[in-house]
Order: C-alpha cells, then sequence, then structure tokens
C-alpha cells in the first residue's frame, strides 16, 4: 500500500565474515519475498562489512547499518527495528540460519488470520562449530501455555520470532540496560500487549559453540533471570514454582558442568 515491504528482517553483526553469509542466505531463500534485510555492523574489524556490501550490490533488499563505534548487541537491535520499514520484524543471527524456506511465510499468514496475536516463533535444531546436532527444542505453543511457561525459562526462540512492530512500540523496545536475556524481557513486554504462537516446527538452526558462556557468567547471567522473574511477577502465573526453579539454576550455575545443566533444563521444561 505505502510501497515499504510488510516484514523488515533485522540481522545484528559483529566480525562474523564465516557465518554471515549462510544466514543471509537463508533469509534470501525464502518463499515469501516482500522483505528488507537491515543488516546493522557493529563496526566489525573483519571482512564483515565488505560481504555485506557485496550482497547489497547484487539484491536491493538488502541494506547494511554500519555503527561507527561498537554499540552491543541490544543497542544494535534498537536501531535496526527503528530504522525498518516493515510491519513485521523478524530476528536472524549472524551465526544462526533458518531451516525452513516457508517460515516468513507460514508467520505472515498466521499474523494476517490472527490480528490479536504480537508475537510468533518457531523450534531449534542446536548444533555445535561442526555442525553436529545437540538438540531439537520445540516451544509452548498456545498463549495460554506460553504465558505458564513465561515466567521458568524463555519461551521463544529469538531468531525464530516474528513479532508486530506496533507492539514493540508499545512494549519500549529492547531494554537497552540489559546484557543477557534482552529478548525474554521483551516477550513478556509483548505478551502485556497482545497474544503469542509458537510453531510446533523446526524454523532455525542455532549455533552453540564457542561462545558458551563461562561459571562467572552463568551466575550473573541467572541472578538476571531471578530479576526478571521478580519484575514480571503479577503479569504470569506460576511466580513461586518459576523462583523455586530459577533458585535451582542458580546452584547449578556454580557447578563445573553448568552448560551440560542449562541444555537439560532447556530439554525438560
Amino acid at each position: 500500500m505505502n510501497g515499504h515491504p510488510l516484514v523488515s528482517i533485522v540481522l545484528p553483526t559483529f566480525n562474523r565474515e564465516k557465518t554471515l553469509a549462510k544466514a543471509i542466505e537463508s533469509a534470501l531463500s525464502q518463499t515469501y519475498k516482500d522483505f528488507e534485510l537491515l543488516a546493522v555492523d557493529d563496526a566489525s574489524q573483519d571482512k564483515t562489512q565488505s560481504i555485506l556490501l557485496e550482497y547489497a550490490r547484487k539484491d536491493a533488499r538488502i541494506v547494511g547499518i554500519r555503527n561507527e563505534k561498537n554499540m552491543g548487541l541490544v543497542r544494535s537491535l534498537n536501531k535496526g527495528v527503528q530504522y525498518a520499514k516493515g510491519a513485521y520484524i523478524a530476528r536472524l543471527d549472524d551465526d544462526d540460519f533458518w531451516l525452513d524456506p516457508q517460515k516468513l511465510e507460514k508467520q505472515v499468514a498466521f499474523f494476517q488470520g490472527h490480528p490479536e496475536c504480537v508475537l510468533t516463533g518457531g523450534g531449534q535444531v542446536r548444533v555445535d562449530e561442526n555442525g553436529k546436532e545437540i538438540a531439537r527444542l520445540v516451544f509452548p505453543e498456545t498463549d495460554e501455555a506460553i504465558r505458564n511457561r513465561m515466567l521458568f525459562n524463555n519461551p521463544f526462540s529469538h531468531t525464530s520470532v516474528l513479532f508486530r512492530k506496533d507492539a514493540w512500540e508499545k512494549a519500549g523496545g529492547y531494554d537497552e540496560s540489559l546484557i543477557f536475556s534482552e529478548d525474554w524481557d521483551l516477550w513478556m513486554k509483548l505478551a502485556r500487549v497482545g497474544m503469542c504462537y509458537n510453531f510446533q516446527e523446526y524454523f532455525v538452526c542455532y549455533l552453540e559453540g564457542s561462545q558458551n558462556r563461562s561459571r562467572e557468567h552463568e551466575v550473573r547471567d541467572a541472578l538476571l533471570n531471578m530479576r526478571l522473574r521478580a519484575r514480571y511477577r503479577r503479569d504470569f502465573p506460576n511466580f513461586g514454582k518459576a523462583f523455586l526453579f530459577g533458585c535451582l539454576a542458580l546452584v547449578f550455575s556454580f557447578t563445573p558442568f553448568h552448560s551440560r545443566v542449562r541444555t537439560l533444563w532447556r530439554n525438560l521444561i
């Protein structure tokens, strides 16, 4: 209607010359074509910028946005969404890629049939740096199930989501004071605005490799997640059980096998 694409894909990137092209190609392979891809380069020092320029030269839907200095992931995310012309925002990370070529088509159709829904996502396949599958995860499907799970753990895979930009604006965007779980925080704010849904299909391949956090980061992040649970305790059910779950996660974050336990938690809940 206004000449703008319906979907804006926001892809923040930093020094990912080895994996960026695969992420972009997975977007270009989508059956749904009415999109723009906003790649926010957070002052990369490798060949990331030249890769983006080459893709932008070949396809006008790809727009490169370069930060003059490193701003961090969350500020880059907000910057990308603010630049977006689309009514719907899709997320894609520079070391992940979409598995389902009909991902966007399915999510757009769902939004158009469910105007009350502000956020959709799907499942993920986790792989290591060699491409070996580690786990397959699907997330709670219905709005009720998502709300019941919300305070326990993040009920969406970040790079699988599609959300409405106007709902993102009402929610206040990503919280730039957070260094972790900025996506989980956003989902809780979006759920205040409207309904949520998860497809029971595998939409994204998620790389879990050298970016695994240290024990110190696990402890820090477990404490942050406890604060998020407390912040939204009046918005979602099961705070008592979720708080206990968070306490257990905090205890296990001190153990030498914290990463393995974290993966187990994701599969159990």
